[in-house]
């Protein structure tokens, strides 16, 4: 006679996922349904990180506060496996926490803005936790000890993190994230409120759930390679690789809601990332300074940037500073000309003398190779806009006899 079946009965992941989906849609107004998307998914990768060689974070974010991004947060503490709130922690003890493989936690951080934002202070070894963590294998060295008797040991950093906060983050953390891009609610938009005694174990009974589950599927999403969308590719790819991996064990509708979640949400962060300073700059130098003029003097390039509106370059520091020749250099030096040489300002002959400025010839490599394509109507112009300089001068006049070129010469248009 054979004993009692003790097999636990398969978990319907797909009713399981949306069962996880209504969880947050009673607390959560999130910006679109993608966000929805990529949130549940994201809770049952925690409980799955084990299988993959990178992690997500996730990143609720918003310009100002009440926005719900804490309570976000908050529901998914509820979801995920081993949760450790790391509110006011030191690197050392992340890394002593994190460092425990066979207790692996997953991270959360509010007000991740302090950790960041420009008054965050000295908080560089807590930023290098959070951006090495990422990818499996990726570990610190620390001294260990006391005194004099001291050793250096590797601490592991790969865990599951998800962070809320004002503003935004650097753009090495960026780019590793699932970014939900918080607002206030709207006067119609409505939610539970949230009681921590009532609706906390609610969301335990789930994350008991997601766990019973992932150890059902582990062997299946252990290994596996999920089929990206259509121009998914390098960064966002690695992001979206283990929550695509979810979706796909959990079928039904979620490996079709799960790549178009990833589409939307890419594109999304493509559109809301600003472009690095530097690369803000070589744009507006081509698309709006030189607009085909193949030298500038330098007064006459600050006058223009200065005078462009929604742009930095007036206010640099929030301050009313504005960007100076030297800010200028500094900012070019970064880059260099076609012959590998940092551009760096050169002499110009003028009528009123021989300025230091700056040469299209020298800019043309940088703007070729991190610019966006020059818009249609620069493509057409064979003039450039005549900021006045110098009391009244403007830069034609300024310069006589100055020579202006096409600007899809100028940046090397790329078919």
């Amino acid at each position: 006679m054979t004993g009692p079946n003790t097999t636990a009965p398969a978990i319907d992941g797909a009713a399981l996922l949306d069962d996880v989906e209504a969880f947050h849609r009673r607390f959560n107004v999130f910006p679109r349904e993608a966000a929805y998307v990529a949130v549940t998914l994201w809770d049952a990768h925690a409980h799955l990180i084990d299988c993959f060689d990178s992690t997500p974070r996730i990143a609720f974010l918003s310009p100002e506060p009440g926005s719900g991004k804490s309570r976000a947060l908050e529901i998914v503490e509820t979801l995920v496996p081993n949760r450790l709130v790391a509110a006011h922690a030191t690197a050392n003890a992340m890394y002593r926490a994190v460092g425990d493989g066979n207790h692996l936690p997953t991270v959360l951080f509010d007000e991740v803005d302090t950790i960041f934002g420009p008054k965050a202070g000295d908080n560089e070894p807590l930023r290098g936790f959070i951006n090495a963590g990422h990818r499996r294998g990726v570990g610190v060295l620390r001294c260990v000890g006391d005194g004099s008797h001291q050793e250096a040991k590797m601490f592991e950093t790969f865990c599951a993190v998800a962070m809320a906060g004002l503003g935004s983050l650097p753009d090495t953390i960026l780019s590793r994230s699932v970014i939900i891009r918080m607002r206030k609610r709207a006067p119609n938009e409505h939610v539970e409120s949230y009681r921590l005694r009532t609706h906390e174990p609610q969301g335990h009974a789930l994350r008991d759930r997601l766990a019973a589950w992932a150890d059902q599927v582990r062997d299946q999403v252990d290994g596996a390679w999920p089929t990206m969308p259509e121009g998914i590719a390098d960064r966002p790819a690695d992001v979206w690789e283990p929550l695509l991996a979810v979706a796909d064990a959990a079928g039904g509708p979620w490996p079709e809601r799960a790549r178009a979640a990833c589409v939307e949400l890419v594109h999304a962060a493509r559109e809301g990332d600003k472009a690095s300073v530097g690369v803000q700059l070589l744009t507006d130098l081509r698309d709006q300074v030189f607009c085909g003029a193949d030298r500038m003097p330098t007064a006459a390039i600050l006058e223009c940037l200065h005078a462009i509106e929604d742009a930095p370059w007036a206010d640099t520091d929030g301050n009313g500073k504005a960007l100076t020749a030297r800010g200028l250099s500094k900012l070019l030096g970064g880059y260099v000309t076609s012959e590998n040489k940092p551009i760096r300002p050169r002499s110009i002959r003028t009528a009123g003398g021989v300025p230091k400025g700056y040469y299209a010839e020298d800019l043309t490599d940088a703007w070729l190779r991190y610019c966006p394509r020059p818009p249609e109507k620069s493509a057409t112009s064979a003039t450039p806009a005549t900021h006045q300089v110098n009391g009244g001068a403007d830069v034609a006049e300024e310069l006589p006899g100055i020579r202006y070129i096409h600007p899809a010469t100028a940046t090397g248009t790329v078919a």
